[in-house]
Order: structure tokens, then sequence, then C-alpha cells
């Protein structure tokens, strides 16, 4: 009985297979959001901004992609 009344209390708070979908879709969509920021503005700076930065623009995504997920 109290194995249900656990089950029940996850249901309730939008936990168990669909409340992590629902919150790994979140979180993936916020990091994709990041990502796409990222690339945006880098892209809008110039050579020597990024030069200055360490950065050429053959990096740009993967500068985006580690901001918003973590190294590879």
């Amino acid at each position: 009985m109290a194995v249900l009344d656990l089950n029940q209390g996850a249901a309730q708070r939008g936990e168990g297979r669909f409340g992590n979908l629902f919150a790994d879709l979140r979180d993936y969509l916020a990091r994709r959001a990041l990502f796409r920021q990222t690339v945006r503005e880098l892209n809008d700076l110039s050579g020597r901004e990024l030069a200055d930065l360490g950065i050429n623009r053959s990096m740009i995504r993967s500068v985006a992609y580690e901001a918003a997920w973590g190294s590879k």
C-alpha cells in the first residue's frame, strides 16, 4: 500500500515517465536557445573582436556548444 501511495504522489507532482520527459524537453529547449543565441552573438562580432577573445570563425559553433552543453 505504501508503494501505491508513493506512485500516486509522484503522479500528482508531475514526476514519473511523462514528468521527466517534459523536464528533459524543457532543458533541451533552454540549452538549444542558449546555443543559438551564443552563435548569433559571436557571428555579430568582427574578426578583430573574435581574435581578442581567442576565437576564430571556424570555432564559433564549438564554443557555443560548449557554452550550452559543456565540453564534449
